[in-house]
C-alpha cells in the first residue's frame, strides 16, 4: 500500500518519505515528507558567498586586463608612460594644464629642435613636459644626444631643474609628445588634489563593473 505514491514523491525530490502505521493492520498510514525547500534554505548562505566571490573575481579580471593593456601600450610606444597628464601652465599656450598627452620614444630617430618632450630627472617625483631648444649630437653615436629644454611659458631654460647636470641625455627622456586630448586629464588632477574623490570614483567604477557583470 502507498508504494506507488512513495516512489512518485521520491522522484519529485522529497528526501525522506516513510510510513507510520496507525493500526496494527496498517489500514491507515501517515506520510512524513521533507521537501526540497528546506535544503534550498540551508544552501542560501553558500550561494550568496559564491556570488560575492564571483563578483570580486570579475573586478580583479577588469583590473588585470587594464594593467595588461597599459603594459602592452608601453611596449608598443617604447616608453614606460605612454599617457601623461599636464599638471602645470609652463607650456601654455601650446599645451594647457589638464591636457592628456600621448607619448612615444623613437628607438633610433634623434630628437630635434622644437620637439615637445617629457623628461624625468632621478630623484624628482614628477616628470616635466617642456620643449627642446638646444641639441648636441654625438659625433659617432647618432642616438646619443645632449638636450636642453624650456617651457614655452617660462622665461629661463631648465638647467636649474636638472639637479646639477648641464644637459639632458636620452636616458632622461620619457617620451616625445605625438598628440593630446584637451582637458581630459583634469579628472586626474582633481583626484590628486582631493584624495577622497579618488577613492569615491574607484568605488563607483567598481560597483558599476560588478552590476554590469551581474546583469
Amino acid at each position: 500500500m502507498f508504494t506507488d505514491e512513495i516512489a512518485t514523491l521520491r522522484r519529485l525530490g522529497f528526501r525522506h518519505v516513510s510510513l507510520t502505521p496507525r493500526t496494527t493492520s496498517m489500514r491507515w498510514a501517515h506520510i512524513e515528507l521533507t521537501p526540497l525547500l528546506a535544503r534550498s534554505t540551508d544552501e542560501l548562505p553558500l550561494v550568496h558567498h559564491c556570488q560575492v566571490l564571483l563578483q570580486a573575481l570579475n573586478f580583479a579580471t577588469v583590473l588585470s586586463t587594464a594593467l595588461m593593456i597599459w603594459k602592452g601600450l608601453g611596449v608598443i610606444c617604447n616608453t614606460e608612460s605612454p599617457i601623461v597628464v599636464v599638471l602645470s601652465e609652463s607650456m601654455e599656450p601650446a599645451i594647457q594644464r589638464g591636457d592628456l598627452l600621448f607619448l612615444t620614444m623613437p628607438r633610433k630617430a634623434p630628437l630635434k629642435l622644437g620637439d615637445i618632450t617629457v623628461y624625468k630627472i632621478p630623484g624628482t617625483p614628477i616628470p616635466i613636459v617642456h620643449r627642446v631648444i638646444e641639441v648636441h649630437d654625438h659625433r659617432r653615436n647618432t642616438t646619443e644626444q645632449w638636450i636642453l629644454t624650456k617651457g614655452d611659458n617660462n622665461m629661463a631654460d631648465d638647467v636649474d631643474l636638472y639637479n646639477g647636470i648641464k644637459y639632458l641625455q636620452r636616458s632622461h627622456i620619457v617620451g616625445k609628445v605625438q598628440g593630446y586630448v584637451p582637458y581630459v586629464g583634469y579628472v586626474t588632477i582633481m583626484m590628486n588634489d582631493f584624495p577622497k574623490l579618488k577613492y569615491a570614483l574607484l568605488a563607483i567604477l567598481g560597483g558599476a563593473v560588478l552590476l554590469h557583470r551581474e546583469g
